[in-house]
């Protein structure tokens, strides 16, 4: 059976992924929190009970990188996967350092690829990852080899579907049309931050992906929990700590350049729609990601039971028009150049003459 995107109410109405045949849920369980190597993770037994409840209700999406919480997250996974590895599709991602000091340890390379494919596997506990993510464009590998060594690990069986992150949407571009080119293993999917916080991935990356083939899976949707309404204006004076991953969550959401003026005031505007609706702020936060045709899976990442149970209730959640708008007002972005002057009604009157064009989606 199948049904249009705007019908998923549950975590077992499955999505296809981008371009392929991969089915998976519309919310991804996301893997950051489970551990508490850096300070304000889950530890083993609730990171347990919240892999148990997602995949007990139909939840099929798991994300991780070989990064999180030193790896302790693939680790957990692999071990609670067992005896239900095949009914999951498990996402890791490579590129971030695990041995700071050696320069092959980290990058877009081959060799780091294969070294962090082996290692997750390792950990996962498997024979195969479902999907691997570059994590992050390092500006410095050639694009054909990134994509060969993506292409190797696909024929191997070792990888079964690409993925890219944090990469500038002119290079996914390229290397999409490389890979159609020469017949290699395209991305399926797009992961970056996007939230009613985050809305600049609108001008360029959001429609790329949609163009070509990429399902975009959304993280920071709550932006670091702001838009929950965890955070005042109090919390602004603190001075942010180093700009790493470890210490508090607050810590976290300053050093990545969320926990600013402004989105405490859409956090406001989030929570007077979700007394509306008598749904929670994060219910409504992570439910207006999925409105964009784009979007496949927005990654959810719970430190307790409760905040996932929470969270899952976004696919419950139908907005009103006016709703909508006031969330779109408040957290409006300007496209820029070209788009705003595309836009405008003397740049269509010269290019189409007055002539009425219907296009299809």
């Amino acid at each position: 059976m199948t049904t249009s995107a705007s019908s998923a109410v549950s975590l077992d109405t499955y999505r296809l992924l981008g371009r392929s045949g991969l089915r998976v849920s519309p919310l991804a369980l996301g893997g950051m929190t489970f551990g508490t190597d850096w300070g304000w993770g889950a530890d083993r037994d609730e990171t347990r009970r919240i892999f148990d409840t997602y995949v007990d209700r139909g939840g099929n999406f798991i994300d991780t990188a070989n990064f999180y919480t030193g790896g302790t997250s693939e680790k957990l996974i692999g071990e609670f996967a067992q005896g239900k590895r095949d009914g999951l599709v498990i996402a890791t991602k490579y590129t971030l350092t695990m041995q700071p000091g050696d320069p092959n340890s980290g990058g877009n390379h081959r060799k780091s690829m294969v070294r962090s494919v082996e290692a997750s596997l390792s950990r996962l506990g498997t024979s195969y990852i479902d999907l691997l993510y570059l994590h992050a464009w390092d500006g410095t590998t050639p694009p054909e080899e990134i994509l060969r060594a993506l292409d190797d690990l696909v024929r191997a069986g070792k990888v079964l579907y690409a993925g890219i992150s944090d990469t500038p949407a002119w290079q996914i571009a390229r290397m999409q049309t490389l890979a159609d080119l020469r017949g290699w293993s395209p991305f399926v999917a797009l992961q970056i931050e996007y939230s009613l916080a985050q809305r600049t991935v609108e001008r360029e990356l959001l429609p790329m992906a949609k163009e070509l083939g990429l399902g975009v899976v959304p993280f920071f949707a709550l932006a670091s929990g702001v838009l929950t309404g965890k955070y005042s204006k109090a919390d602004l004076e603190d001075t942010p700590g180093p700009a790493n991953p470890v210490g508090t969550r607050k810590n976290v959401a300053a050093v990545n350049g969320v926990l600013t003026a402004r989105n405490l005031e859409i956090a406001e505007v989030v929570q007077s729609v979700a007394r509306e609706m008598d749904k929670t702020p994060a219910q409504v936060a992570l439910a207006w990601t999925l409105l964009h045709p784009a979007v496949t899976s927005p990654i959810v990442g719970a430190r307790t039971v409760r905040q996932l149970e929470d969270n899952l209730g976004a696919l419950d959640v139908t907005f009103t028009p006016e709703q909508r708008a006031r969330l779109e007002a408040a957290t409006a972005i300007e496209l820029g150049v070209p788009h705003d002057m595309l836009a405008r009604e003397i740049t269509n009157n010269v290019i189409f003459g007055g002539a009425t064009i219907v296009k299809r989606t």
